[in-house]
């Protein structure tokens, strides 16, 4: 038999089962298999909600979508070529994203009459035997039996030898496009190389689908996709989580304080505090708190002490953690606070992505409390971005607010990740009874006497010389002391938001991220938006149309020069995934009529339906 060889440009695969059945260990490992090709790529997981939803129930599919190509990429694809089924659920509910005419990898272990009850199949319909499915190309495979078959010699139960169904897909997969196995066979001897058996029967799963398809006469093609035209340098597959927690420790390198993260566990943010907690090399300290407010006070506590403090949530918990921000706003020290935004409200959709914080974090808190906000609008850019609140926060002695999302944080994609001798300094000074400014004329300190940045000094606690008092309580400018003065109150509410507008002096200016300086349609876009919205306008612009993308990073305060970027269009458009909240905002600022266009489903926007929308104001 001989077998053809197919060169692609792209492919999106979606890998769908139950949340027991490992599709992210699948598609991760694929990913990262990819990502050491040099072929550029994006992906989207998909999580259930419950740790262990019913097996085989639609609410209990776990998903991992991919795309990867040979052109640069900016999504994980708004549709899928393939589309690995492990049971009837995993098909029913992800069906309806798959192309005409895409590919159905079935494991026909998962449609039998149990599995198409729990899918809400009707009694008797089985979608691999009626024809429903005629127009794809569908794949039958009885993985179960074959995985069972290739460990039929290793003395553990049939339920430990399912659990490596995963690796035969995944091996199957590799063979179906020319890939080798050393990474996962390396990855499979350092997650369990002391389990012996454990370890040998994974790398005989994922062997025996390799072989099924090298040696099965119903395959004929093999589909290779070339390595993308990136520009050169050492490249490393991140999600958001990870360069976050990597942007940090460079960060607290770069600046010289120490870092510490006081945490409560909450999806999607999570794996930021399981992240830092591996580098205690670099004096990292994380502490798992008992809840929120435990989480935000300790690092108030930490940024106090001469600390970098850094506290991660989702939405619920910054509703918990909305009063110790205020203290840390009326303390003005630095603070990072971040926010991985999922759906709400409530406990809303824990793992669905959503952008419906942004109020949250503009407005979110009693009194007049003004917060820098910093967005990230990919995973790799996390790194950078929080990199930029750090300097932020510590040189202007403010908290910031942080925004990041489910669908960045999970996301994966190529990083060009740079040398530490690249990073622009970040410089950090101590209030000192040696600094004159920081004194009054009898030696006293001035705990609240500000520089041209409104910027107050930092002094440690301990410090001879340099006692002053700290607390929520109102402060007397320049002293320190406890004021309830009416204009002083005043004086000091207009000091605070100042110092944060000021803060628009030592950031960029708003760049277009692609298209002409003025014309027809200015795409406006924030957060995980970024790759639909260039994807589209790109697309577009091809075309010849007159459409514009600018994507902002600084949401507080904006840019100096963004309401004459916005004024430079006849139109706006501000896609977000939430019910309108950056048009708001930019409505209010700057008098600009922007249309919205809101998706609410915890699932990204597409290019597709993105392009569709600014064709109408074309």
């Amino acid at each position: 038999m001989s077998i053809k060889e197919q060169v692609v440009k792209e492919v999106v695969i979606k890998f769908a089962g139950d949340s027991g059945d490992g599709m992210q260990l699948t598609g991760s490992q694929f990913t990262n298999n990819t990502a050491l090709l040099g072929i550029d790529l994006a992906t989207f997981p998909d999580f259930p909600a419950e740790i262990r939803a019913p097996i085989g129930t639609l609410p209990g599919v776990s998903g991992y979508q991919l795309r990867f190509s040979s052109d640069r990429i900016f999504t994980p694809g708004d549709t899928c070529d393939v589309l690995v089924a492990m049971n009837a659920a995993a098909l029913k509910v992800n069906l309806k994203g798959l192309k005409p005419g895409g590919v159905i990898i079935a494991n026909i272990e998962g449609f039998d009459a149990r599995n198409l009850r729990l899918a809400n199949y009707a009694e008797g319909v089985n979608p691999l035997e009626d024809n429903s499915l005629d127009t794809y190309e569908l794949i039958k495979i009885d993985v179960t039996k074959m995985t069972r078959e290739a460990l039929k010699d290793f003395g553990m139960g049939m339920k430990e030898k399912d659990r490596a169904k995963n690796m035969f897909v995944l091996g199957f997969l590799y063979w179906m496009y020319n890939r080798e196995m050393d990474n996962t066979i390396a990855f499979i001897k350092e997650k369990f190389g002391k389990k012996p058996d454990i370890f040998e029967s994974n790398v005989k799963a994922l062997q025996a689908g390799y072989n099924y398809g090298d040696t099965t006469e119903t395959f004929t093609t093999r589909y290779t996709v070339e390595k993308a035209k990136m520009e050169p340098g050492m490249y490393r597959s991140i999600m958001g989580n990870q360069a976050l927690s990597y942007g940090l420790i460079a960060a607290s390198q770069k600046s010289g304080l120490q870092l510490f993260l006081g945490s409560y566990p909450i999806t999607p943010a999570s794996d930021i505090l399981h992240e830092l907690s591996k580098y205690k090399n670099f004096a990292i300290k994380t502490f798992q708190a008992e809840d929120e407010i435990a989480a935000i006070t300790s690092s108030i506590g930490a940024s106090y002490g001469g600390s970098l403090g850094v506290t991660t949530t989702s939405g619920p918990g910054m509703a918990l953690k909305a009063e110790a921000m205020g203290l840390a706003v009326m303390l003005e020290i630095p603070l990072i606070i971040i926010n991985v935004q999922r759906g709400g409200p409530s406990t809303g959709l824990p793992t669905k992505t959503e952008q419906s914080d942004l109020m949250q974090a503009y407005y979110g808190r009693n009194g007049e409390c003004p917060m820098p906000v910093i967005s990230a609008s990919t995973p790799s850019d996390c790194f950078s971005a929080i990199y930029e609140a750090v300097r932020i926060s510590v040189q202007h002695m403010t908290p910031v607010i942080f925004l990041s999302d489910g669908y960045i944080a999970n996301g994966a994609e190529p990083w060009k990740f740079p040398a530490s001798s690249d990073l622009p300094e970040i410089k950090v000074s101590f209030a000192s009874q040696n600094i004159a400014s920081d004194m009054d004329v009898n030696g006293k300190f001035q705990p609240y006497k500000r520089d041209e940045k409104l910027v107050r000094p930092w002094a440690i606690p301990g410090t001879k010389g340099l006692e002053h008092r700290v607390g929520g309580l109102e402060k007397q400018d320049v002293t320190g002391n406890i004021s309830y003065d009416s204009d002083n109150h005043q004086h000091m509410v207009k000091t605070r938001q100042k110092k944060v507008d000021l803060i628009a002096n030592y950031i960029p200016e708003q760049k277009l991220d692609s298209g002409a300086e003025k014309g027809k349609v200015l795409v406006l876009g924030w957060g995980s938006t970024y790759g639909a919205i260039k994807s589209a306008c790109r697309e577009l612009q091809l075309e010849g149309h007159p459409v514009s993308h600018a994507h902002l990073r600084y949401i507080r305060p904006f840019p100096k020069n963004l309401g004459d970027v916005l004024k430079s269009f006849d139109h706006v458009l501000v896609p977000e995934i939430n019910n309108g909240q950056l048009v708001r905002i930019i409505r209010d600022v700057y008098f600009v009529d922007a249309k919205p266009y809101n998706k609410i489903m915890g699932i990204p926007i597409t290019k597709g339906e993105l392009i569709e929308e600014i064709k109408k104001l074309l």
